[in-house]
């Protein structure tokens, strides 16, 4: 390819015609606008209110295949071309499937995308495959900048398995139309409506801590924001010449790239701001507790590369705190097991027996609640403010919601929890990291799959259990917040994959998100499953 083709993306052969969108996204500009949090207002106005020419930006979706249906494509922005930007777009798919087979049907996925959305607008759609996945996603999104990015300004990244609306879209590029300095804005992501228990249940809680932590990510690190790898727009130019990742000495990927990239952006002089906004931005989660394992796994893996990175040169004293913080998420895991042991010993030998038990009760109290206060903060918020309330049907059905992710968060994490530490034991023995793509397909897990995967969580469970039992009933009744999810690590992965339990949720509303609220029980429960996502992380 010419240098002169280089910023011309072959059409998908299936693909003679242009992705058209339909009337009625604007560019809007999130509250705080002048605030810390927020972006600042759009420049280059003409004397009549409109937007100056655009400059032209690709929407990139990173792919890999898996086996099972390969990634079904949403319409990231379907409106974007309304109010006459279209041409200001294009939609590239970044292909790194390599068997023909999953090749073929996802040929046959974003050529039927592109045909049902045919219409006025003129987006145009490309794919590009490469032949390798060297460097997984990070590399993927790199081959495209060096080789088919030429005349394209900004890139708005989406994963497989995430979309957002025009509205989203268009509020990003302005953003960063606005400050030429600004190198990436990464929006906040909130889940898709789930109609399986497990992630119904996980992203509900996440939704109201995410918001909280983000909102004062926002407010506190300014321009050293976070990158998430998706759902985000950046400036191509800065993100070619400061976010190329090299191996590491030991001659492997870089896993978790993203946030690297964030540092190294910032540390070459650009911004990266967090925009603590839910509206048009979506992803999917894990549907099962084996995945949402595997996936902390990966993160692990990910994260813990950080430490070769964590005193390279040139990074910012946030930036570098940031890597810290990420090692730390899952350095943590293993010190909690080991207190979680040492407090057991202590209490079968003895040593609390002059404890007073109910100051010991408020300090675990105190304790869960520091860690569940961005969630516990984001509840508050729901509650005292009826708008928000409001899009969850109303604050009595918020409760429900908020009940029912306590009382499965309190299981889960221990479980984990005590995950990572068993992975990161594996890391520390040698076991090479991998970055594998991630099933995103709803199923049922039978017990002897649950059985298999998380019999030493349940031993160690078991094991502490009866042990505080055969010293003091009251000690073992103190321990169910850190001991139970372990002990019944088994059913609750079961029943929280099961679609009977998950049925039920969705039908009586439990855990139900605002954009679940708008589109009723019905399209959840119908909606398609994702069997593959990019090779990346997510947030």
């Amino acid at each position: 390819m010419g240098d002169g083709d280089r910023g011309r993306l072959p059409r998908h052969p299936a693909l003679d015609g242009d992705l058209r969108g339909q009337r009625g996204a604007r560019p809007r500009h999130p509250a705080r606008e002048g605030g810390r949090a927020g972006l600042p207002r759009p420049a280059g106005r003409d004397t009549s209110g409109r937007a100056a020419p655009p400059d032209r930006h690709p929407r990139l979706r990173p792919q890999r295949g898996h086996g099972g249906r390969p990634a079904a494509p949403r319409a990231p922005a379907r409106r974007a071309g309304g109010d006459g930007r279209g041409g200001s777009f294009v939609l590239c798919f970044l292909s790194d499937t390599r068997d023909p087979v999953l090749a073929a049907a996802e040929d046959a996925a974003i050529a039927a995308f592109a045909a049902a959305r045919a219409g006025a607008g003129r987006i145009p759609v490309r794919l590009r495959r490469r032949t390798d996945n060297a460097g997984f996603k990070a590399g993927n999104v790199m081959e495209f900048l060096d080789h088919h990015a030429a005349g394209l300004d900004l890139a708005v990244m989406l994963d497989a398995d995430s979309e957002m609306s025009a509205a989203a879209v268009l509020r990003l590029v302005a953003g960063m139309e606005a400050d030429p300095r600004l190198a990436l804005i990464q929006q906040l992501i909130v889940g898709r409506p789930a109609p399986r228990a497990f992630p119904r249940l996980f992203q509900f809680g996440m939704r109201a801590g995410m918001r909280t932590w983000a909102t004062g990510q926002g407010w506190w690190q300014l321009d050293d924001g976070p990158y998430w790898g998706h759902n985000a727009v950046f400036r191509i130019a800065p993100f070619r010449a400061h976010a190329r990742l090299a191996p590491l000495p030991d001659g492997s990927p870089i896993l978790s790239h993203d946030m690297v990239e964030a540092v190294r952006l910032r540390a070459a002089g650009w911004k990266v701001r967090c925009l603590p906004a839910e509206d048009g931005s979506l992803e999917g989660n894990p549907p099962a507790l084996p995945e949402f394992l595997a996936r902390d796994v990966r993160w692990g893996a990910g994260n813990m590369q950080y430490r070769h990175l964590l005193f390279g040169p040139g990074l910012h004293a946030m930036g570098r705190w940031q890597l810290a913080q990420a090692i730390l998420l899952f350095l943590c895991a293993p010190l909690w097991v080991v207190m979680l042991v040492a407090a057991v010993a202590n209490a079968v030998t003895g040593g609390g027996a002059a404890t007073p038990m109910g100051a010991l009760a408020a300090l675990l109290f105190l304790t869960w609640a520091c860690n569940a206060a961005p969630k516990l903060c984001g509840y508050a918020e729901v509650l005292a403010k009826p708008g928000l309330a409001a899009r969850y049907s109303g604050r009595a059905a918020f409760l429900r919601g908020a009940a029912a992710e306590v009382a499965f968060s309190l299981l889960a994490e221990p479980v984990s929890t005590v995950n990572k530490a068993i992975a990161l034991a594996f890391l520390a023995f040698g076991r090479r990291a991998t970055w594998a793509p991630q099933n995103r397909v709803d199923r049922g897990v039978a017990w002897r799959d649950a059985a298999r995967l998380l019999w030493p969580h349940t031993l160690l469970g078991v094991i502490c259990l009866f042990a505080l039992m055969s010293v003091s009933a009251a000690a073992a009744l103190l321990s169910l917040p850190f001991l139970a999810g372990l002990a019944l690590a088994v059913p609750l992965c079961v029943v929280t994959a099961a679609p009977g339990f998950s049925a039920m949720l969705v039908a009586r509303g439990i855990a139900a998100t605002p954009e679940e609220v708008g589109a009723g029980s019905r399209d959840v429960a119908a909606r398609p499953v994702v069997a593959c996502q990019a090779g990346a992380r997510q947030p």
